[in-house]
C-alpha cells in the first residue's frame, strides 16, 4: 500500500514510472472525493497570487473590488473561491493600510465546515500519518484566510 511507503520509496517509484511524486499520489489516492477538487483549488489559488503578483497589490484590490468577483462566485456556492478571494483582498488591504470593503460582511461570517490545507499538506499528512505539518501549517496561516477555515502561509512567493 502506499500509505505505507517511505518517501524515498514513493521517489523512486514515480522515477521509475516516468511521474512527478505528485502525479502518482493522486492517482493513488483519486477514490478520495476530495482529491480532485483540491487539486483544481490548488490551481485556483495558484492563479490568484500570479495574479497579484503581475497586476500589483493594489491593482488587483481594485480590480477584484469593481468586477464584484466575489459575490459572483459566492451567489454561484462556489464558496471555496469566494472565501479565498474575499480573504485575499482583506490580507492585501491590512497589508497596504487600506479599510476593509463593507460590501462582504455577510460573507465575511461565515467559514468552511472543515479546514482546507494545501494539497502537498494532505498528501504528507496520508503518507506519514503525522498531523505535525498540519499543525505547523496551522500555526502559520495568515488570519484573514484562517478566518475562512483556509489554511495559507504563502502568497508571494510564486514562480
Amino acid at each position: 500500500r502506499i500509505e505505507k511507503c517511505t518517501a524515498e520509496t514513493i521517489y523512486k517509484l514515480a522515477r521509475t514510472l516516468h511521474l512527478t511524486m505528485e502525479e502518482l499520489l493522486t492517482e493513488c489516492f483519486k477514490e478520495d472525493e476530495n482529491a480532485p477538487n483540491l487539486r483544481d483549488f490548488e490551481i485556483y489559488k495558484s492563479n490568484i497570487c500570479h495574479l497579484v503578483k503581475d497586476k500589483g497589490e493594489i491593482d488587483f484590490i481594485i480590480d477584484t473590488l469593481k468586477e464584484n468577483q466575489i459575490r459572483t462566485y459566492w451567489e454561484r456556492q462556489w464558496y471555496r473561491e469566494s472565501f479565498y478571494l474575499l480573504a485575499m483582498v482583506d490580507y492585501l488591504s491590512r497589508e497596504n493600510g487600506l479599510p476593509l470593503c463593507n460590501d462582504y460582511e455577510d460573507i465575511r461570517n461565515c467559514k468552511l465546515s472543515e479546514p482546507l490545507y494545501p494539497w502537498d499538506v494532505v498528501l504528507a499528512a496520508k503518507l506519514d500519518g503525522s498531523l505535525d505539518r498540519k499543525e505547523q501549517c496551522l500555526k502559520e496561516a495568515i488570519p484573514e484566510f484562517l478566518r475562512f477555515n483556509i489554511i495559507e502561509s504563502e502568497i508571494r512567493n510564486v514562480c
